[in-house]
């Protein structure tokens, strides 16, 4: 039988790979042979899951990047091709959300600044249309690859309160449908994930609230919040080639809350 998440000769990048569902990626990815570019802002915590990658034996290199700078984004890109020769897998994770909200206004779009609006599109929604932009030319020289984009249950369901993030996941969305449909045909397929309440750095502040965080779990069909590992093995699978027919998919991994 054919080992279908088998990547030992594939190379993935990571963007926002230092922590939470980027670092589980960064691991699992790794550990299914994969050489890893860690991507991320945070170069230290970046080179930190690099040297556990490759402590454990895998292939891994980090590059500080910050996804709203298309200059890094090409360094980013290059990085993979010069280190290790091509690029078969991108996944565009880096994002910020609740635990920007000292930084960016996460609220209405009627009490969110210009400014906070327009950096908050920048860093999630233009951040993986650059992404997008500089691997598919490396990906169509070489016959092919895969792109999966995370987004939020935010993305496809009326969450009100933070309008910002909510417009830039669900261009995510309508993003990842284009491309799928653009370069199908070209050997190259992209899809998207969609996480709902995930046990991260980023909604850590708010889960520690107890009765928040009892609130959050009694609101979903399955009565827990999901773990990085749960995210990362999904977009791990939608990058093998056990999803070879996958193309355009918006997929919830949110434990069936946005099917209530």
């Amino acid at each position: 039988m054919l080992n279908w998440l088998n990547f030992e000769a594939k190379v993935v990048v990571v963007t926002g790979g230092a922590s939470g569902q980027g670092r589980a990626a960064v691991h699992q990815f790794a550990g299914a042979g994969a050489a890893v570019v860690i991507a991320d802002l945070n170069v230290e915590a970046a080179e930190a899951a690099a040297q556990a990658v490759t402590a454990a034996g895998g292939r891994a290199v980090a590059v500080a990047v910050n996804v709203a700078d298309e200059i890094e984004i090409e360094t980013m890109v290059d990085t993979a091709r010069d280190r290790f020769g091509r690029l078969d897998v991108l996944f565009n994770n880096a994002g910020i959300g609740f635990s920007a909200r000292k930084r960016y206004t996460m609220a209405s779009v009627v009490d969110t600044p210009a400014d906070d609006w327009d950096s908050i599109l920048a860093i999630n929604l233009k951040g993986v249309a650059l992404g997008c932009k500089h691997a598919i030319p490396v990906m169509l020289e070489q016959g092919g690859g895969v792109i999966v984009n995370n987004s939020s249950v935010n993305g496809i369901t009326g969450v009100p309160g933070a309008d910002a993030y909510t417009a830039s996941k669900g261009g995510v969305v309508a993003l990842t449908r284009t491309l799928a449909v653009e370069w199908g045909s070209k050997g190259i397929r992209v899809n998207c994930i969609c996480p709902g309440a995930i046990e991260t750095p980023m909604i850590a502040e708010a889960l520690s609230d107890p009765a928040y965080a009892q609130s959050v779990r009694d609101d979903n069909p399955m009565k827990r919040l999901g773990s990085p590992d749960e995210v990362a093995a999904v977009a791990v699978f939608l990058a093998s080639d056990a999803a070879s027919y996958v193309n355009g998919a918006i997929l919830p991994v949110d434990g069936g809350w946005t099917a209530k």
